[in-house]
């Protein structure tokens, strides 16, 4: 351990004061999600309390080892709200692999959302599979989203109902994904489009699509 001087001292108490409010969170998360009937992996940790509501007769199942960071300092890109993840009617289903990292992320669930392992969705993603509003003429049928392994969603990407996303694909900031999307590939915009295939390793291609 380096030698604790002045110009230390600051990240060293936030150090300790974030692995303090990390097991408060933790505990607090916990009895949170036990209390709505939610299915929690071991080993999940929270900095900040999020937000359950599972509707009678759904299912929401989180795999071991996942992270939210539901506070505004928990990620120092900013977090606008805490994590919110939900069922909105009987029979939905929200199903997260194990090892995936949530930063003020909010899933909503009116019939099926999946995400694999190794998730990492940035802050103030937002994953549906509704749009909410499903008893007015106008809007279309609810559709389940899926979401491979390793998919990673930066900061304030949506995600709208009917989607796909294919393992190890990487969406740009402030996208929204209106269309499914193939494995490995880095796509952005509004609404999201596939800029660059990647390799095995999960490095960029150098011919564009």
């Amino acid at each position: 351990m380096k030698q604790i001087i002045r110009d230390n001292i600051p990240h060293l108490v936030n150090v300790f004061t974030r692995m303090a409010y990390r097991r408060y969170s933790t505990l607090r998360a916990r009895l949170s999600a036990r209390w709505w009937g939610v299915i929690m992996g071991r080993k999940c940790s929270f900095l900040g309390h999020p937000l359950f509501h599972r509707q009678p007769g759904s299912r929401i199942a989180i795999g071991a080892n996942c992270v939210f960071n539901s506070s505004p300092g928990s990620n120092l890109i900013g977090v606008n709200h805490p994590c919110m993840i939900s069922t909105l009617q009987e029979a939905a289903e929200i199903s997260i692999g194990d090892g995936c990292g949530f930063s003020g992320t909010m899933i909503a669930c009116a019939q099926k959302v999946t995400l694999g392992k190794n998730v990492r969705c940035g802050s103030n993603t937002m994953i549906m599979d509704t749009d909410w509003h499903w008893n007015d003429p106008r809007v279309e049928a609810n559709a389940p989203v899926a979401i491979g392994d390793n998919v990673w969603l930066s900061v304030n990407v949506t995600v709208l109902k009917g989607v796909t996303i294919g393992e190890g694909t990487l969406v740009g900031a402030g996208s929204m994904v209106t269309k499914s999307l193939p494995a490995h590939v880095i796509a952005a915009g509004v609404p999201a489009r596939v800029l660059r295939t990647l390799d095995g390793d999960g490095r960029s291609k150098e011919n564009k699509l």
